[in-house]
């Protein structure tokens, strides 16, 4: 009988990546345009989840965590996704307000990582965009108590059913726990991949009267 080995040896795992570069010359003055043109292009090149990204947050004694959201809005107010209130990052949330994001697209060696601090977005704000969702999805995030215990699949698949016979879609309400945040940046670093690792950054920081220097990072 032969073990399944644990100790895997990745070193010969990577890529030389050739597909693009990025010069100061292309940089936007303003990193929310920058920030524009990267997320159209993505969506232009149809890739899967262009709009997903992952989301690190922390307690208030520093202990960190991450896990992927999808990425609802944007303006030069900031960006936002939703989801439960008492959720790990809801919680943690109310105890550290910032947070980091990072989107990575495979298929054009890039990403984007992005810090801010973080507010929730309006009730009529989260009201609007929980009444846009589709059906299941209102009904699930209203019957899901996110990152709590639960029994199994079966008891929240019941607990969907019970507000599916009392309510339909259109008089099914946003729960009061559940709605929108806003990060609203104040560094974003975009990275493309460039051959040998002599890959291309630059950050992009807010300064005290609010304009945003721009700066070439090592690889």
């Amino acid at each position: 009988m032969t073990t399944a080995k644990t100790d895997g040896d990745l070193h010969d795992e990577r890529t030389d990546y050739q597909r693009d570069q990025l010069n100061r010359r292309d940089l936007q003055a303003n990193p929310f345009q920058m920030f524009s043109n990267w997320m159209q292009n993505a969506l232009d090149r149809k890739l899967i989840d262009a709009t997903a990204m992952s989301l690190a947050t922390t307690t208030a004694s520093g202990l960190p965590s991450v896990r992927i959201v999808l990425l609802k809005q944007y303006d030069e107010s900031g960006l936002c996704w939703y989801t439960s209130y008492d959720s790990r990052k809801g919680r943690e949330l109310l105890e550290n307000p910032r947070a980091a994001l990072l989107f990575y697209w495979r298929e054009l060696e890039r990403q984007i990582r992005i810090e801010g601090t973080v507010e929730k977005t309006s009730a009529e704000q989260s009201g609007d965009y929980f009444d846009s969702r589709p059906a299941g999805s209102k009904f699930s995030a209203a019957a899901s108590p996110q990152s709590q215990v639960v029994p199994d699949q079966h008891w929240l698949m019941t607990e969907k059913q019970k507000l599916e016979e009392k309510y339909n879609a259109e008089t099914l309400q946003r729960p009061e726990n559940w709605g929108g945040y806003r990060l609203k940046p104040h560094s974003f670093e975009f990275w493309q991949g460039r051959p040998s690792r002599l890959h291309d950054r630059f950050r992009y920081t807010l300064n005290a009267e609010q304009s945003w220097s721009i700066d070439r990072l090592a690889p």
